[in-house]
């Protein structure tokens, strides 16, 4: 589960500015250093202390999402991909999943932030990310 969905996320969401189905979302990663905060950050601009390091790419990289609507349970699934840096050396904290636009990072808006909880680092190896899921409950 994200340990924090952004409140402009939920916003554009339900105006519907994000589509989960359709739209296309990418993950970045970023130290320790990144201070989340979950009512001012809407875009991928007010994301700081990106990682850096070999075989990272600024800006990080595309996910699948899937939505699974559950009827029996009353309740929708959202799942934001993983993914993985193959041969990378850097050291992460936190995932920060946005809607990506494909121009500036100011039009890009954050959708969720997975904090580890203690710093990953990979060597020469590859960095895999998990999927988070995130529920809606009725």
């Amino acid at each position: 589960m994200p340990s924090l969905i952004y409140s402009h996320a939920l916003d554009n969401t339900v105006r519907g500015t994000i589509d989960f189905d359709t739209d296309t979302f990418w993950v970045m990663l970023t130290t320790s250093a990144y201070t989340e905060n979950k009512d001012t950050h809407e875009f991928r601009s007010d994301v700081t202390n990106e990682v850096t390091g070999t075989g990272y790419t600024a800006g990080g990289q595309a996910v699948t999402v899937t939505v699974t609507k559950d009827d029996a349970n009353d309740r929708i699934d959202i799942s934001l991909g993983g993914a993985s840096w193959a041969s990378s050396t850097i050291t992460a904290r936190k995932a920060v999943y946005y809607k990506r636009r494909g121009g500036a990072a100011s039009a890009d808006e954050v959708i969720a932030v997975n904090d580890f909880g203690s710093d990953v680092v990979s060597t020469g190896g590859t960095f895999t990310l998990n999927a988070s899921t995130f529920r809606i409950q009725n």
